[in-house]
This record gives C-alpha cells, sequence and structure tokens, in this order.
C-alpha cells in the first residue's frame, strides 16, 4: 500500500432525515433484506480472524516468493472449503528481486551501517527472516559520492537548494519520508543529476517525537527503515496497457519507467549517522529542522563522503509468476452483475496490518455469505471475493487484472469495495465516489461500534468525532481501486478504522503489534467484516442500484473550487462554469432519477423496467473517463481525480484542468474544460435514459 498521510475531504450537507431502510428496495422488501444483513452480521468471528491472521503474518511474503504462493493457496483453500467457486489469475510480471543492499560513511570516518530491523525480545514472531532493505524497482549500483540533505525531496525543495546555490548533480541525497510518495522522490532526485537516494522517516514525523517507539508503543523505532516501490506507475512496467500473460510481448528493461539510480531506505538511527557530520551551506528554511538531536546541515562538501550499493539477483529471474485469488457467489437473480471487493495479499515482511488485515476481513465476510447461501439466502448479484499480488509494488496484480477483463468488467461490474488497512485503530473513515458517500453513511449506521464506552453504531461514533460532518477522501490513487476507478470508471470506494502506528512497511508489522496495539481481541476486525458484508449485501440486492449522481453532481460543482489555487499561481485566467453549469444539470437529473426510482419501487413498476434502467445506471461515471487518459498519464483515465503526478499521494480534483493549468498551457486548460464539460453533459443524459427506462 501507498500510505496516505492526509486525504483532503469536502463534506456536504448531511440528509435532514434519514432514510426508512437501506436505499434502492421495494417497501415489501426492506424487512427481508435487514433480516439478510443480520444474518451476514452474526457470522464473522474474532477466533477465525486471528487465526487468519496468525497464519498469513506467520512469514514475509513478498510478491514473487514462494511464501506468497503459499498465501494463495490459503485464501484459495480457505474459499473452496466455503463453497465458494475459486479462481486463480496468473500473470507474468517484470519484477527485480534484490540481493542485498549497502549503506556505508565512507569520509571523514568509515562506518558501514548496519541495515535492518533486529530481533526484538519483546516481539517473538519479529525472529522470521526479513526481506532485504532495498526500494522495490529501485536502479541497480554501487556509487560513492558527497552527501546532500534534500529535506522532503519535493520539487519545492530543490527550488530552495537551488536558490542557496547548492548542487545536488553527482552527489547521494538523503531525503526523510513523507509529504510525497517515495516515487516522487527517487524522480526528482534523478532528473537532477543525483546519483543516489537514502530514504529515512525522521522521528518529528514517525517515531519518538510522536510517541512511544515500538515495542513499548505503536510509533516507528529507530531501526525500522520503510520499505516500498518506487515506481510512479501501475501494473507491470514491461506491459504497459495491456496484461502480462504468460508469452506477453515487453518493454526492453531501458525503455521502462523506473528508476536507473540506487535506492535505500534506512532507520532513523543510521539516517543520524549520515547526517550528523554535514556541514556547508545553512538550512534553507528552520522548516528543514528534523527530530534527530542535532542541528540540520545540506552538506554537499567533499569532506562528508557515502557509499550506495544496490546488487539485483540474475536478469534471467526478473521475470516473475503473480497470482490473484478470487472467491465467486453467482448471484440468484443477476449473475452476470458484479460486485467486487478485493484487496492485496502481498507485504514487505509480515505484513500484519498491511494487508493481511483486509486479506482476513475479505476472508470472514465471504464465509458470511456462504453460510447463508448454504441455508439458501444467495445474493441477487454475484459476488467476487479478490485478494490482490503485488500490489506493493505497483497496483500490479489488480491493474493486470482490470487490463485482462477490461470490456468484461465495463459490461459486468456494478461496484468495487477495496479493502487496504482496514484495521490499523479505531477511528472509522472512508474514502469513496460521491454517489456512494450517503450509501456508506446509511450502511455505517446499523453496524456497532466495537470498542467498549463507544457506544452506539459506528456512523454515531464517527459523527461524534467529527462534529457531524463524516467526510469522505476522494480517490486519486495509491491502493487497489487504481484499476476500477482510475482506469475503468467503476464506482469504488473503501473504508478502514485507523489509528497511530510507525509499523508502516517495517519487518515489524506483525501480529504481535496487532495484538498488543491495533486491534486486542479482534473486535474491529469483526466489525469491518461485518460493514464490509452488509454494504456487499446491499449493492447485491437492490433492486435499483443506490448510486446518488445528485449528490455527485453537486459535489463536483463544489470541488471546482480547488482549481483556483492552481490557476492563480500560473497566473491564468480561468472559467469553469461550463463544469459548474454540467455538474449542475447531473444533479438535477439525478434528483429526477432518485424520484423516479422511489415511485417505480413503491408502484411496482415490473422488473425488466429496472434491469433496464439499472443497466444504463452502471455507466454513469464511465462516461468521466477518457480513453487516451491525462497528458502523459494513459493510465488515468478519470477526469475527476488522480494522484497527484508531482506528488503521488495528494489528490487533485479534475486533473486535465489542473495540469494544463501547472503546465501554464492556456489553450490545454480551454481544451480540458471543455472536455470535462462535455463527459458530464453525457453522464447526465446518460441519467436521464436511467429514467426514461423507468417511465410508467
Amino acid at each position: 500500500m501507498r500510505g496516505v498521510p492526509g486525504i483532503a475531504v469536502l463534506a456536504l450537507p448531511l440528509l435532514a432525515a434519514a432514510q426508512e431502510g437501506p436505499a434502492g428496495f421495494r417497501p415489501q422488501s426492506v424487512a427481508a433484506q435487514r433480516q439478510y444483513e443480520a444474518t451476514l452480521r452474526a457470522v464473522p468471528d474474532t477466533a477465525i480472524l486471528q487465526r487468519h491472521m496468525r497464519w498469513l503474518s506467520s512469514r514475509t511474503h513478498v510478491a514473487g516468493t514462494p511464501r506468497q504462493r503459499e498465501t494463495a493457496d490459503y485464501v484459495l483453500r480457505e474459499m473452496a472449503a466455503m463453497g465458494l467457486d475459486t479462481v486463480r489469475y496468473a500473470y507474468d510480471v517484470w519484477l527485480p528481486h534484490p540481493d542485498s543492499a549497502v549503506v556505508e560513511l565512507v569520509a571523514p570516518t568509515r562506518r558501514r551501517l548496519r541495515l535492518g530491523e533486529p530481533v526484538l525480545a519483546a516481539d517473538p514472531t519479529s525472529r522470521q527472516p526479513r526481506w532485504p532493505t532495498v526500494n522495490g524497482y529501485s536502479g541497480r549500483g554501487d556509487v560513492t559520492a558527497p552527501l546532500v540533505f534534500v529535506n522532503y525531496g519535493l520539487i519545492e525543495d530543490y527550488a530552495e537548494l537551488a536558490r542557496t546555490g547548492v548542487d545536488v548533480r553527482g552527489a547521494i541525497v538523503v531525503a526523510r519520508y513523507g509529504r510525497s510518495f517515495r516515487g516522487i522522490k527517487a524522480r526528482e532526485a534523478e532528473r537532477r543529476g543525483a546519483v543516489g537516494l537514502i530514504l529515512y522517516s525522521d522521528p518529528a514525523d514517525d517515531g519518538y517525537a510522536t510517541g512511544d517507539v515500538y515495542p513499548e508503543g505503536p510509533m516507528r523505532h529507530p531501526d525500522a527503515p520503510q520499505r516500498g516501490s518506487v515506481y510512479n506507475g501501475q501494473g507491470d512496467p514491461s506491459t504497459p496497457g495491456w496484461p502480462s500473460l504468460p508469452g506477453a510481448r515487453r518493454l526492453p528493461a531501458d525503455s521502462m519507467r523506473v528508476p536507473r539510480i540506487p535506492v535505500v531506505p534506512v532507520g532513523y538511527a543510521q539516517a543520524r549517522a549520515l547526517l550528523e557530520p554535514l556541514r556547508g551551506a545553512a538550512l534553507p528554511s528552520p522548516s528543514w529542522q528534523g527530530g534527530l538531536p542535532f542541528r540540520y546541515h545540506v552538506g554537499g562538501t567533499a569532506d562528508v563522503r557515502a557509499r550506495v550499493a544496490v546488487f539485483m539477483e540474475p536478469e534471467r529471474r526478473w521475470i516473475k509468476r503473480i497470482e490473484n485469488t478470487v472467491g465467486i457467489l453467482r448471484g440468484a437473480t443477476h449473475p452476470d452483475e458484479w460486485v467486487i471487493t478485493g484487496g492485496h495479499r502481498d507485504a514487505w515482511g509480515p505484513g500484519a496490518i498491511d494487508n493481511v488485515t483486509g486479506t482476513s476481513v475479505i476472508l470472514e465476510s465471504a464465509r458470511a455469505f456462504a453460510a447463508a447461501a448454504r441455508q439458501g439466502q444467495r445474493p441477487g448479484r454475484t459476488l467476487l471475493f479478490a485478494t490482490w499480488d503485488a500490489e506493493e509494488w505497483g497496483i500490479v496484480g489488480s491493474t493486470e487484472w482490470a487490463e485482462h477483463l477490461a470490456d468484461t468488467l465495463q459490461a459486468k461490474a456494478v461496484a468495487y469495495l477495496n479493502q487496504d488497512v482496514p484495521v490499523s485503530g479505531r477511528a472509522f473513515g472512508s474514502s469513496a465516489t460521491a454517489s456512494l458517500h450517503g450509501f456508506v453513511r446509511d450502511a455505517a449506521g446499523v453496524v456497532a461500534h466495537p470498542v467498549p464506552g463507544d457506544s452506539g453504531s459506528v456512523r454515531d461514533v464517527w459523527a461524534a468525532r467529527t462534529k457531524g460532518a463524516m467526510p469522505f477522501g476522494d480517490l486519486g490513487g495509491g491502493s487497489d481501486f487504481f484499476g476500477f476507478y482510475n482506469f475503468l470508471g467503476i464506482p469504488s470506494f473503501d473504508f478502514g478504522f485507523g489509528g497511530p502506528g510507525g509499523v508502516y512497511h517495517a519487518h515489524y508489522d506483525t501480529w504481535h503489534f496487532v495484538e498488543r496495539f491495533a486491534d486486542p481481541g479482534y473486535r474491529v476486525h469483526r466489525t469491518a467484516a461485518q460493514l464490509n458484508a452488509t454494504l456487499l449485501a446491499r449493492l447485491a440486492n437492490a433492486e435499483v442500484l443506490p448510486l446518488d449522481f445528485a449528490s455527485l453532481g453537486r459535489y463536483l460543482a463544489l470541488v471546482t473550487d480547488r482549481l483556483r489555487p492552481a490557476a492563480e499561481q500560473a497566473g491564468l485566467p480561468l472559467d469553469v462554469s461550463a463544469v459548474v453549469r454540467a455538474a449542475l444539470a447531473l444533479a438535477g437529473a439525478g434528483d429526477t432519477l432518485a424520484a423516479r426510482q422511489r415511485a417505480a419501487l413503491a408502484g411496482g413498476v415490473p422488473r425488466p423496467a429496472l434491469d433496464a434502467s439499472n443497466a444504463i445506471v452502471r455507466t454513469v461515471e464511465a462516461a468521466l473517463t477518457r480513453t487516451p487518459g491525462l497528458v502523459g498519464r494513459p493510465f488515468a483515465r478519470n477526469l475527476i481525480f488522480a494522484a497527484d503526478r508531482d506528488n503521488g499521494y495528494a489528490n487533485v480534483a479534475f486533473p486535465g484542468i489542473a495540469e494544463a493549468l501547472r503546465d501554464r498551457d492556456p489553450a490545454r486548460v480551454s481544451r480540458e474544460v471543455a472536455d470535462l464539460a462535455a463527459r458530464l453533459d453525457e453522464a447526465a443524459a446518460r441519467v436521464r435514459r436511467a429514467t426514461a427506462a423507468l417511465a410508467p
């Protein structure tokens, strides 16, 4: 998973009154649906969730390793035993594994740094073999050069260095994690001529400055590096745009968009040995001072030099088999309509939080549906329970699946529910397309909050914590919803219970950490499985699909305001009135559809008319995608939200317009505004056709 330290949110006014029962059901169907959901919520069991957690996180399981194949076998065995049909999707992807890495201070004294985490007596699960301390898709090489501290390695950090006369060409740069995706840090270092990159988590951001460190507390241990991919794309970099099926054609390695310089993560104890000797230029800004107990300097002088080396396995091993697993429960009334939930199965170590939590929740919600099916209660639509491989390397497995089955997904998929770190604490939150905001809030209102003392439903506690706002994040990128939402325009969402923690992508992401800090007793895991099952049941059984295009249109009209800072910075005029008009037209069409749906459900409109309307409804958000994608980013087809191309973590609203503004291209800005308005108009037209299909 790409950790998302801060998600921009916008809360819309809540409806004055809660709905009578779940959205999308005839009045006479509500009681049966409520009973079905209650039956599902009674199944998840803390002991079974613990069993999944302890087995799946008992050994490091990195994509492309034998242990990762064993996790696929485990998931498929479990789902088959439940009575689900199971499918294994195999892809051969370009996935070079490192053999080893070296970080060494060469001058003023020579000292090779210990890389990786020591075994902790307080955590016996830390004794398992650990993955080498290297970033995925790092370049290989062995370089020695002066050291330069570049703060977070942001574009603006390099601009500040340039203003002070510091040049990083030929240097090894040291950057702290945070405020941008690590792949962006690698890209910017290489663009500016650095020959190597060392990444570390500063204790001011992720360590003792924020709380007690592991194992005494949940924050990052000084010797715990943050591993992770430095690839800025999605899917197999050797097969951009087509699936990596056996025998697929591939780009040559020198044409792939991956780093060429060696990149190594270290703990902040090791970073101290590199940063403390630095002198040279003063810090460009007080904000560059981190949490280590000395005054930081930029460096760049010849008297402090370091060596960074990354050694790879032989090239003949660089293509590896990865495996997605899918458990299928065929729908009773609409078997060719798919509701999908999925989460990644791979990790950089034991991966207990990231993402055995997600795999366990998916397995237990699948067991709930399978148990109900054995009693004769099957979902209306087909349910798919997926676990993805190689997400940690660049959302590889799910993207290959989306490329492989794109036509089928566009024809059959109703929605996708992502499960990436659903449990790391007890504070609930969600990210979703705005057409599902009300749907998630309603479902959260029928699931009891898991923590003693936090009385009421998940929604009640969420509302109290956020003073009634219950805000949502936007789906810009960074996890397995990418192939569904950002690539194909399938309505998508996720949720999670968060909390403090500093084991992200470290070897200490163990079940011991889960049971001591994140979720003692597995009560939050059980609640996550209950909510997952409730959401899937409503999507699977709704007689009219509960997608709220009125809320989507109003939300998009509001977030046009996010474009104004980019226009001001670029010094360009910006007229988005056409986008606002089209978004409000979508909202108006959504209001009319919702009213017609309510009347149809109350008045007994026959199923063929409901089905015809639903078939159109499923295509509405796909109208907001563009097949060529964003300029320079062909996989990012969704024109509503995308990951920031220069940050990776931050989400950007209306990225086509935003990036044209950033590039100071007024003609392109105008084209992007017109294109987006036209696509919103097409979405509204589809909503009106869905409404017409329900005519008496």
